[in-house]
């Protein structure tokens, strides 16, 4: 078989509800005795050593997860991408795919080479992993990168630093074709390529649509959850695609993250419909078009949604909270092949007892414990399992042995000031006492918030986050019902007694007037008949205020349809 880039017949795809990017699925991975040819010849080429997130890349594209590319750009794909956020013959595409080795040895033998040479890309082993045919080279520029792909060239930018720690002055172009595939060790039995997806899912399992979900750093949570179950609702299945490796060190490292995910999705989500399988993928840290490109490799994968929450691929404060939605207005639904489902920030609302956004809860911050996810990594790193409204225990109690590095400081600081991540996840603290309680006479301040606080909002939003809803309903429902067996009678008692009390403090009090004299003799130890008349007036006031028993003879009241129910179940005549 040819093993340049397989044009799959429109036949072939003919039945499915989705077709890949561009037209078709790449496949430039060699095999058999063609890769035995190839890896032998490959020795004699001249070599460029590539680092992991290369090797990565060229694995991603070899395998179809970027089609419809089939190796590393030429100058103009390259420019056009960065400009317009399109391949030059148009088809979208928001991120350069690029190749500029680093390194003096690799400089030697780019100077080298010319346009129509092969070359081996090999591991820091030497091991050769693909062949470049070189159809372009070209100045490569990191300040125009940088300013073009993420909107500014400050290197604390994680995706800027990038570009200048492992990006030289010369980039190639050209296709590829991979020789060696890398163990992906504990996640080896989960991965799935796209050829294998969209088998399963429109050939195994009849699939007529499927959601896709890439997240990042953190584990599984119940933002993640409010928005898989939504896309259930309407979707027939879902791939829920964790990104592995490549994550900095203070992340909940990704073997930990997927066994989270692994121990929610077994007892909370429809094993049938639910698919878990990791994504081995270079971050770019490129904000809003990072999420296109998501949402094209959703595509790419056979999924004919793709599910993005508030901050997809966000990084600190370079992007607006919302840039990921917005920058969907720029493409068309047509061009883009798949349906985008926009999800809000989601949190938990202990009034309306369930995670809810601000498009579908009315209530402020004081009813709400937010779903951070960089707040539940600080609360792991604080040795403290998150409330079971924003994380489940399955998930958390996993996370936290794969939070790096672990533990806090001697000043009881995590990676993140203790502060903050009071304010991410349980912002009700600073201004209120306590979930839903009174407002304090003194906000609190981040920097005077302590380890000591956290610990506080955390005891808290565990005995009350459940009790909010838990109140209004017992409330609503002593008032409601009619069937007085479900209310307990130590309440009606109580009312009874308290009634019983205050009708004896008025009978006294109604003697007492009566003998108060008009004037008093001494107004500092006695009382006047207008004193004591007011004394009776507030008394009689807290007698009306204390609600009825509510016995059973005292609702009979409720019940008052006259007719028999046989008229109901029956024939509309009397019986005789």
């Amino acid at each position: 078989m040819d093993q340049k880039t397989i044009t799959k017949k429109q036949g072939e795809f003919a039945n499915y509800p989705q077709q890949p990017h561009g037209g078709k699925l790449v496949d430039r991975v060699l095999r058999g005795a063609e890769r035995e040819e190839e890896l032998e010849r490959a020795k004699q080429l001249p070599m460029i050593m590539v680092d992991l997130e290369a090797v990565i890349t060229l694995e991603m594209i070899a395998t179809g997860v970027l089609s419809p590319n089939e190796g590393f750009m030429n100058e103009a794909d390259y420019k056009s991408v960065l400009n317009n956020g399109r391949l030059e013959n148009g088809l979208v595409w928001p991120v350069p795919l690029s190749f500029a080795p680093i390194g003096e040895r690799n400089s030697q033998v780019i100077k080298s080479i010319s346009v129509g040479d092969e070359v081996a890309l090999t591991d820091e082993s030497s091991e050769p992993v693909a062949i470049l045919n070189v159809e372009d080279i070209f100045d490569y520029d990191k300040a125009y990168r940088a300013s073009h792909l993420f909107g500014t060239t400050d290197r604390n930018h994680p995706g800027v630093d990038s570009i200048y720690r492992r990006m030289g002055d010369v980039a190639l172009g050209g296709p590829i074709k991979l020789l060696r595939r890398v163990d992906w060790g504990p996640f080896e039995k989960l991965r799935m390529e796209p050829k294998e997806t969209w088998k399963l899912f429109y050939e195994e399992k009849k699939f007529r649509s499927v959601g896709g979900f890439i997240t990042g750093a953190n584990p599984l949570h119940r933002g993640h959850e409010y928005i898989h179950r939504n896309a259930l609702e309407e979707i027939d299945g879902l791939l829920l695609q964790p990104l592995v490796e490549m994550a900095k060190r203070e992340y909940t490292r990704h073997e930990f993250r997927m066994l989270s995910y692994r121990s929610v999705l077994d007892t909370y989500y429809p094993k049938n419909r639910a698919i878990l399988s990791p994504l081995r993928v270079t971050y770019i840290f490129a904000g809003p078009r990072e999420t296109v490109l998501h949402a094209l490799i959703m595509k790419n994968y056979g999924c004919t949604h793709a599910l993005i929450g508030r901050d997809h691929a966000g990084i600190g404060d370079y992007y607006d909270k919302y840039a990921s939605h917005h920058i969907f207005k720029d493409f068309t639904p047509a061009e883009l092949g798949i349906d985008v489902r926009l999800y809000f920030e989601v949190f938990y609302c202990t009034r309306c007892d369930a995670q809810a956004t601000m498009q579908s809860c009315p209530h402020d911050e004081r009813y709400r414990i937010n779903i951070s996810g960089t707040g539940i990594r600080e609360m792991l790193r604080h040795g403290i399992l998150p409330p079971k409204e924003i994380v489940r225990p399955e998930s958390a109690r996993i996370a936290m042995q794969g939070v790096q590095p672990k533990g806090v400081d001697e000043n009881n600081e995590g990676t993140l000031p203790v502060g903050k991540t009071i304010k991410s996840l349980f912002p009700y603290y600073l201004e209120s006492t306590r979930l839903g309680g009174p407002k304090r006479q003194q906000p609190l301040t981040v920097e005077e918030l302590t380890a000591r606080d956290l610990e506080a909002a955390a005891l808290d939003a565990r005995a009350n986050a459940h009790r909010i809803y838990k109140g209004v309903f017992e409330e609503y429902s002593f008032l409601s019902d009619t069937n007085r067996a479900l209310q307990p009678d130590w309440i009606a008692d109580a009312r009874e007694a308290v009634r019983r009390q205050q009708e004896m403090v008025i009978e006294d009090l109604e003697q007492k007037v009566i003998q108060a004299s008009d004037e008093a003799s001494d107004e500092f130890m006695y009382q006047d008949k207008a004193e004591a008349q007011k004394e009776l007036e507030v008394a009689k006031r807290i007698l009306a205020d204390i609600p009825s028993a509510m016995r059973a003879e005292d609702l009979d009241y409720r019940t008052w349809n006259p007719l028999p129910y046989h008229r109901y179940r029956g024939s509309d005549e009397p019986s005789e």
